[in-house]
């Protein structure tokens, strides 16, 4: 992880557009807005590091290209832009990117790969004045809720109502140094590597399939998840929730008015419970589980440890079958 803030995804495609004027939907009115000093790093976090709010995410990555007002980042899922018409412009390649997503709110942090050192650090979510503090803004961080100074976007901030989303640029000073447009597009094609920091959360309902796709309709937005993670059969009209985990995935999928149940799909690297291999244990939401083995023999057949396994679930919570992802 990054120094002072927690860094915690390869099979989905996530777009949203955050800041001000309607949730996750519309952005922030552009405002003049000069970017930020270099800010020092913070004392370390000591937020969670997988959040439990749904929906959330926590991921990272680094510059891989960049244009006027869009830089394009590899993450351990996939491909992160950002794109701005007022910030953005400066990115380096030797520049890390971490994303968060809490609830109704987000964060981009910018930093030094090489020493850590914070450049920018942006906060989107609904507007809330500080009420014990005049002309301060009170934003959610991973570190926890955070009093920010208008500075010099007080005419802007002034004009905005409790629960206008805003998208706002802080400095070191603990100063509102821009308030911005912002909008992310996340592509998640494939499960994280090992040693990946990635965390999603999200609840949704399937409105869509083709293909390989599922077209997974989010408080967040829609978001494409690409079936090779191992969730098999997925039909329109069912709720959905996901899980990833570091390099763990975990699909729950519930037909509504069915009694059949919620069937789960619990993807992980392969790790035998018993020397004589007749269990597996697989990270789950609720903890580290024991699956028996006994249905495997053909999906594992040649696998080495710690190659991706998924293990489908019934209503009842027994091991219908062993698929290979991908």
């Amino acid at each position: 992880m990054l120094s002072g803030w927690p860094i915690p995804l390869r099979l989905i495609v996530l777009s949203l557009a955050l800041g001000l004027g309607g949730g996750f939907s519309v952005v922030a009115e552009a405002a003049d807005a000069p970017s930020a000093a270099p800010v020092d790093p913070s004392a370390p976090s000591t937020a969670a590091e997988t959040d439990t709010v749904n929906p959330s995410i926590m991921l990272t990555g680094s510059v891989w290209r960049t244009k006027a007002g869009i830089v394009f980042l590899k993450t351990p899922v996939g491909m992160l832009t950002l794109s701005s018409r007022t910030t953005f412009k400066d990115l380096l390649a030797s520049q890390d990117v971490t994303l968060w997503v809490h609830d109704a709110h987000f964060a981009v942090e910018i930093r030094k790969r090489a020493d850590g050192t914070v450049l920018h650090r942006y906060f989107s979510g609904p507007f809330k004045p500080n009420a014990a503090e005049p002309k301060q803004l009170l934003r959610w961080t991973p570190d926890g809720e955070r009093s920010y100074h208008y500075g010099t976007h007080e005419q802007t901030l002034a004009a905005l109502h409790d629960g206008d989303p805003v998208t706002v640029e802080v400095d070191r000073n603990d100063t509102v140094a821009g308030v911005h447009t912002v909008q992310f597009d996340l592509q998640i094609g494939q499960i994280p590597a090992a040693g990946a920091d990635a965390h999603v959360l999200l609840s949704g309902t399937v409105s869509k399939l083709k293909s390989n796709f599922i077209f997974f309709r989010t408080p967040v937005g829609v978001i494409t998840v690409n079936n090779k993670i191992g969730i098999k059969n997925a039909k329109v009209g069912q709720t959905m929730t996901l899980h990833v985990h570091r390099q763990h995935v975990v699909a729950d999928l519930t037909t509504p008015n069915a009694a059949a149940g919620t069937v789960r799909f619990v993807t992980g690297p392969l790790r035998y419970a018993t020397p004589d291999r007749t269990a597996v244990t697989l990270w789950t939401p609720e903890g580290e589980k024991t699956f028996p083995a006994d249905k495997a023999k053909a999906a594992l057949a040649g696998l080495k440890d710690g190659a991706p396994v998924t293990v489908e679930l019934n209503g009842q919570g027994s091991v219908v079958a062993f698929h290979r992802p991908n």
